[in-house]
């Protein structure tokens, strides 16, 4: 990797949107014994994405089940009203998605100040130079490697472009990844910089989560 191990730590966080959505509570275990980082939680609003996912009150009652860090990615059109219901509901990180808001910075103080972690999103239309001025501020870069919306679509290559940009500017930013990963597309973007892994289909798919993209090595 063009990075320290010592500096940034590799994570797996399973996207719950590919799990058994009637067993969430269960799922979520499961992928936390499996040795999960955190769980990815998308929410949706069928607005700025064409569908509509878990929200608030579903983040608070699988809370109520589990300990894990909620890593809650906001697909939304308006994130700055739904930061206080994510707080409230249990996330421990807000990730909002830059084309989403006019006053990034604004957002992200509102964030830290509600006690969470400030993730900002990029589509793959969004130029990476977009980030000037707001990286300060925030604790990860979500580098969205297929269109947001929908699970199952196929990884974009050409998205790790952003992903090495980054990594040369900011040795030590937890930049993230996120649509079509696999055990192949995991270590290409692990080799652009990328430190944190959401995989959906590629971990539920398995009857067994540790034999999948549990098994690659974090470190």
């Amino acid at each position: 990797m063009p990075f320290k191990k010592n500096i940034i730590r590799m994570e797996i966080g399973p996207s719950l949107l590919a799990s058994d959505l009637s067993n969430l509570a269960s799922e979520a275990e499961r992928a936390v014994q499996a040795g999960a980082d955190y769980l990815h939680i998308d929410v949706m609003d069928g607005h700025f994405v064409p569908n509509i996912t878990l929200g608030p009150p579903v983040i608070k009652s699988l809370r109520a089940h589990s300990d894990a860090f909620f890593d809650c990615h906001m697909m939304v059109a308006n994130p700055e009203q739904w930061a206080n219901e994510i707080a409230i509901s249990g996330g421990n990180r807000y990730t909002f998605h830059l084309e989403a808001t006019k006053e990034p910075i604004k957002l992200a103080k509102q964030i830290k100040n509600l006690k969470m972690e400030v993730g900002v999103a990029l589509k793959p239309a969004t130029e990476i130079t977009a980030l000037d001025g707001l990286i300060e501020h925030v604790d990860l870069v979500l580098i969205m490697t297929v269109e947001p919306g929908f699970g199952g679509q196929k990884f974009m290559h050409q998205m790790l472009s952003k992903v090495e940009y980054l990594r040369r500017r900011y040795k030590t930013l937890n930049i993230q990844v996120d649509g079509g990963l696999n055990s192949e597309t995991l270590e290409k973007a692990a080799k652009a910089g990328a430190n944190s892994i959401v995989a959906g289909s590629s971990v539920f798919s398995y009857k067994d989560l540790k034999k999948n993209c549990f098994t690659r090595e974090k470190n």
